[in-house]
């Protein structure tokens, strides 16, 4: 498959965008203020960059076969990681709570994590939606329908499922309303656009971009909606998540002008270090935090201090661990694989 080097740089940004922001759910514990709020905006892009590039990869790597045993693949490398990872913070959670006025059962708890994916490898499960949806894609031959208007009417749907979702005060038990594909399924049309408009060889001719592609691409228009939304964060009129209506045009736009001005410019070592590492960062960093909190305290140490030793500890940690568990082929299944960059 030809590098895309745009996917390194989104990769890595989508790591560390996910990694800060579960930082600044521990940082929130102690400073909670527009200032953080004006952080977490670049920041709630983190989970649809990952989502995107789950398409994106395949629908280049692919295009319109995938090959025999591709979901089974894709089974052994993301749902095995979920129940690891979901058995051990699960059972982190059931241990704390012992004894306390909260305690609950083990096997309610275990529910909670792993049949109503309430931890944040709620993503894995949205992952593997679109794994089998790209293999409904090509085996129905769906590539032969134009997908800029279900990129459109993705976006719509997207929009109104999370709005309706909302204003209806829908929820359901744990991350069950985050994990249903309708919230994110512009990502999967996005993916599919831009690939359809990408040279994937030097000597492919490229299909000609449309008026509305180019003109979204160009970073004013991301600019003016950053814009919008810095003032309705000083006016306390937003959420911050990547499940937000106010997200998508975000993401459409972000995703538009980073791909357009990225295009052809290499992505140096640390950004494929991050790569390399970023589903076992993606797994184990909330683990590390709550170590750090649990083994130093959350106002022990001064505010400036306790960030530094977050990051220090989260990151470290995670990598040492990824690479610990990549060195058999049984621990990178269970632990979460190390990407080849």
């Amino acid at each position: 498959m030809q590098k895309v080097e745009e996917i390194y740089w989104l990769r890595a940004y989508g790591c560390v965008a996910v990694f800060l922001f579960h930082w600044l759910d521990h940082l929130n514990q102690r400073v909670d203020n527009v200032v953080t709020d004006l952080m977490r905006i670049p920041l709630v892009l983190g989970t649809p960059v990952f989502l995107f590039i789950s398409v994106f990869v395949f629908a280049v790597r692919y295009d319109k076969q995938v090959p025999p045993g591709f979901l089974l693949q894709r089974v052994k490398y993301v749902m095995l990681p979920y129940l690891v990872y979901g058995f051990i913070y699960s059972t982190a959670q059931w241990w704390n709570l012992a004894g306390s006025d909260d305690a609950v059962g083990f096997w309610e708890n275990a529910k909670a994590y792993f049949i109503y994916a309430g931890w944040h490898g709620y993503f894995l499960i949205i992952a593997m939606q679109f794994y089998a949806a790209y293999w409904a894609y090509t085996r129905w031959q769906l590539w032969r329908l134009h997908p800029v208007p279900w990129l459109w009417a993705a976006c719509i749907v997207s929009m109104a499922y999370w709005g309706l979702a909302y204003w209806f005060e829908i929820e359901p038990p744990g991350y069950l309303l985050w994990i249903a594909p309708l919230g994110w399924v512009y990502l999967f049309f996005l993916a599919l656009v831009l690939v359809r408009y990408y040279p994937l060889t030097p000597s492919e001719t490229l299909i000609e971009r449309p008026v509305w592609l180019q003109t979204l691409s160009q970073p004013r228009w991301l600019a003016l909606f950053v814009g919008v939304i810095v003032l309705a964060t000083f006016a306390h009129w937003l959420a911050f998540s990547s499940k937000e209506v106010w997200v998508i045009p975000f993401f459409v736009l972000f995703t538009l002008a980073l791909m357009r001005g990225l295009k052809g410019r290499r992505a140096p070592g640390w950004v494929r270090y991050i790569n390399a590492y970023s589903f076992g960062i993606y797994l184990a960093h909330p683990m590390f935090f709550t170590l750090t909190d649990t083994l130093v305290g959350t106002t022990t140490l001064p505010l400036e201090a306790y960030a530094l030793l977050l990051i220090l500890v989260g990151g470290v940690g995670s990598i040492l661990l990824n690479k610990a568990v990549n060195t058999t082929t049984w621990g990178a299944m269970l632990f979460g694989k190390r990407l080849k960059v």
